[in-house]
């Protein structure tokens, strides 16, 4: 991810990897569209697994430009909806994934705070005034890690493994044939081509972006969550805010926050929730006759600098100066917003496509995504194979 200006803003962290220049292939083994942790770790253990396959990733912008980049990098265990069925220990997992693939991730786990206004834990080092007093309940396991590291890690791994990757490449129609057959539009020389592709299977990583492809209209609702750092804090700064054990947080309590420390001590908050359009209306500007279609360059068109997501940015920045008088003068270095995909009972959907077993849909980790995509990426890598089952969710 670059420095460069964006409509969804820039993240305190870089994506340092560009996939090698390769020509679109008329036919592979296996194709994954999109780019970003779920895809990524697929194909990396796919090609680990069975290096005799081809695989072929296909981004629609740069990798890890959704989800994947724009998180606050806070990796917590289970899913949003708690343990399910067969699911095993995603913290353990999601560790030994990034120690196999050689990812180094910035990856500490030191626990992560809950907080709430009522009932509070004895002694708690946070308290904060936030619609009353925001303390530590409980702590539960996870703790941070570095976004842009590990999108960039995952690409280092799959792509000397044998993986292809291609940027500016949107699967605009997928034709439920056999071979599949994929409509793509594959940026070569700054001028977009029309070309079709074909793959023995297909795994769709492309979460809250084109919900069409993945058949998820109606049965999911895509949002954007709002991000921003502040500049490094002091020593006495964390300490008498209760940051000092450097653990993330989140409340279990509406209104909603969630936070943690930046390597540099500066801090990360995130709080509000933007809904992304419905119609061809923008709710950031100006109307877009393609917004209800949800796929990615149209999401772009949307700036958070602008109408709701300014506001709420202002009213987040509020929040964070008056939480505590440590944190009164912190200066805001960043704001960004990040694509989150809801589900009935926040439960991540993992299944085969309705119109082909050969397709298998993964997406919807509501807000848990930073270890679960990953680990759920290599699950997924089984099941094409063949080699394990996918879950009763």
């Amino acid at each position: 991810m670059s420095g460069k200006t964006h409509p969804w803003g820039v993240p305190p962290w870089a994506i340092d990897f560009r996939p090698k220049p390769c020509v679109l292939p008329d036919q592979v083994d296996l194709a994954i569209v999109g780019g970003g942790f779920t895809g990524l770790s697929a194909a990396a253990w796919l090609r680990k697994l069975a290096p005799e396959k081809s695989v072929l990733v296909l981004e629609a912008s740069s990798i890890g430009e959704g989800a994947s980049g724009r998180t606050g990098g806070l990796a917590l265990a289970d899913t949003a909806a708690g343990p399910m069925p067969g699911l095993g220990d995603v913290l353990a997992g999601y560790k030994k994934i990034l120690s196999a693939l050689r990812v180094d991730a910035g990856l500490e786990l030191p626990g992560v705070y809950e907080l709430g206004r009522s009932n509070p834990a004895k002694d708690s080092p946070i308290c904060w005034s936030d619609a009353g007093d925001l303390q530590v309940v409980r702590t539960v396991p996870g703790g941070p890690v570095d976004p842009g590291k590990v999108v960039a890690g995952l690409a280092r791994a799959a792509e000397p493994a044998g993986a292809q990757i291609l940027e500016h490449t949107e699967v605009h129609v997928i034709e439920y044939s056999n071979p599949l057959r994929l409509r793509v539009g594959h940026k070569v020389r700054g001028r977009f081509q029309q070309k079709e592709v074909r793959a023995a299977q297909i795994l769709l990583a492309t979460n809250a972006f084109s919900l069409e492809l993945s058949d998820l209209r109606g049965a999911t609702q895509p949002k954007l969550t709002l991000a921003l750092a502040t500049a490094p804090l002091t020593a006495a700064q964390l300490k008498a805010s209760g940051l000092s054990s450097r653990r993330p947080f989140y409340t279990i309590d509406l209104p909603y926050l969630w936070g943690r420390l930046l390597e540099s001590n500066g801090v990360v908050f995130g709080a509000g929730l933007v809904p992304m359009p419905t119609s061809g209306a923008s709710l950031f500007g100006k109307p877009s006759q393609h917004a209800q279609k949800f796929a990615s360059p149209n999401l772009y068109r949307f700036d958070v600098r602008k109408g709701e997501a300014e506001e709420s940015f202002r009213w987040l920045e509020s929040r964070v100066h008056h939480l505590h008088p440590a944190l009164k003068s912190a200066r805001i270095t960043h704001r960004w917003a990040g694509p989150i995909l809801f589900t009935e009972g926040m439960r991540p959907i993992f299944r085969r496509h309705p119109q082909s077993e050969n397709v298998i849909v993964l997406a919807g980790y509501n807000g848990h995504g930073v270890a679960l995509s990953v680990y759920l990426g290599q699950w997924a890598a089984e099941a094409l194979l063949g080699r394990r089952s996918l879950p009763s969710w």
